[in-house]
């Protein structure tokens, strides 16, 4: 009699984190479809492994973990059309970012990366808006990011939009950042509030501003050989698993955003709110990557979120 199919699901943040959580539904909601069936096992963070944060890729892709996430900017040297999502102020507000991503944009991405990946992409977690966070003083307009050592994901166009907006941005993985900005290497980082907080940044770094400036997707792929070898029903319950989580997901994300608000002023740091006119600033100052883009990409991907 054959043993229990296996299922290994890894990321990199605690247990506690809407992403470990939302691995935790998915791996829920197939035990008790399929009881003995399956066998599930996790790696909530697999920088506690001894791993790069960016090493979730090949560990999925190698066979090693059957399903990861990992925000698609990590993807861009494969698959350049993930790139298009890196663009500032691309989306309005999460509702816009959302429906893009679910709709015929999320599934031109899908198609992209598949077709470079030996991934199945099966949905979209919300890594969300990013916000910057330094310890050298009070971001308010584009000047003051001058000369600032800026951590940014692994994207040409994140670099990009940083050293339009005066800073000198570094790509880097998230551990070496982390390792960094503890030491006092690195003057400014990204990222969602959240992640800020589940990092311990905010404990290094006083000055926050709730810039909004790019809105991030983590895909959720699995190891394509082993997931198109399963039994049709294990590959349905899987797909609508996942589809479930992200709503879990990203209804967790917007309470763990507020929470995390709240730890970075309860730490005594400065928030600082961009008005329309300074968010504005911040817009029109990045506005030449947009050209760019289009010559790099062409114009499809624009479209796409028009129609969202």
């Amino acid at each position: 009699m054959a043993g229990p199919i296996q299922i290994r699901m890894g990321g990199y943040g605690p247990p506690s984190t809407g992403f470990s959580r939302s691995l935790k539904f998915i791996g829920d909601r197939l035990t008790a479809q399929f009881g003995d069936r399956v066998d599930m096992k996790y790696a909530w963070n697999i920088m506690d492994l001894g791993y790069k944060a960016e090493e979730i890729l090949w560990l999925v892709e190698s066979g090693l973990l059957t399903l990861g996430y990992q925000s698609s900017s990590y993807l861009t040297d494969r698959v350049p059309e993930l790139g298009f999502v890196d663009l500032p102020f691309l989306f309005a507000n999460n509702d816009h970012a959302r429906g893009a991503m679910d709709g015929a944009l999320g599934r031109r991405l899908v198609q992209a990366t598949e077709s470079k990946c030996n991934f199945r992409i099966l949905g979209w977690y919300e890594n969300g808006f990013r916000h910057i966070s330094n310890r050298v003083r009070p971001v308010r307009t584009p000047a003051d990011l001058k000369g600032m050592r800026t951590r940014v994901l692994p994207s040409k166009i994140q670099a990009r939009t940083f050293e339009l907006l005066g800073a000198t941005p570094l790509i880097m993985d998230l551990t070496d950042a982390i390792r960094m900005i503890k030491a006092g290497e690195l003057d400014a980082q990204e990222n969602p509030l959240t992640n800020t907080v589940t990092y311990g940044v905010h404990k290094f770094h006083r000055f926050h501003t709730i810039s909004n400036h790019f809105y991030i997707s983590r895909p959720i792929f699995v190891h394509r050989p082993t997931f198109d070898g399963w039994p049709g029903d294990l590959k349905e319950a899987m797909q609508k698993a996942v589809t479930d989580s992200v709503t879990f997901q990203r209804e967790l994300h917007v309470k763990e955003e507020a929470d995390a608000e709240q730890a970075i002023k309860a730490e005594g740091c400065e928030v600082v709110e961009l008005n329309s006119s300074r968010h504005d600033a911040f817009a029109a100052a990045v506005q030449p990557i947009y050209a760019e883009a289009k010559a790099l990409l062409g114009d499809e991907l624009f479209g796409l979120v028009k129609r969202g």
